[in-house]
């Protein structure tokens, strides 16, 4: 934990202390995911888990003491992506270099790749975030990675 800055601890304490829903000093290691990316970080289901995140309520609480070491280990891991990473990713979609790619590309890139979404999960994300399709099938991806970013 030495590794966190004192701004990072003040950070870390007051997201700690949202997530901290009863006012005991602990939350549900179920919100851990959500705790971190508050943190702007971006983990997977699988660190989540590896961290000591839960898949169901209840299970395990944690205190502030025990998730300061949790945050700064989520702080070094590099295997999780940043808007950037996943824009040049997109950009492989965009056959024209226009910041458009098919919908329906993106939709199955969400289905397939990195850690699988549902059908009924992307039906979600993409009435939520995703602009409408020109008359061509193209979507633009910027402001789509921005809004499911953010």
């Amino acid at each position: 934990m030495s590794d966190l800055s004192k701004n990072d601890i003040e950070r870390a304490s007051f997201a700690f202390s949202i997530y901290d829903f009863e006012g005991k000093g602990k939350i549900d290691a179920y919100n851990l995911g959500d705790l971190l990316r508050a943190l702007n970080s971006n983990p997977t289901l699988a660190t989540i888990e590896k961290l000591g995140g839960t898949k169901k309520k209840g299970e395990k609480l944690l205190t502030v003491e025990e998730f300061l070491p949790i945050y700064s280990q989520a702080k070094k891991d590099k295997d999780q992506g940043c808007y950037e990473d996943f824009l040049e990713c997109l950009k492989l979609y965009d056959k024209n270099e226009n910041g458009l790619m098919l919908g329906a590309e993106l939709t199955h890139t969400l289905l397939a790749l990195g850690e699988k979404l549902n059908d009924a999960e992307v039906a979600e994300i993409v009435k939520d975030c995703l602009d409408p399709e020109d008359e061509d099938g193209m979507i633009p991806y910027a402001p789509f990675l921005k809004k499911v970013m953010v």
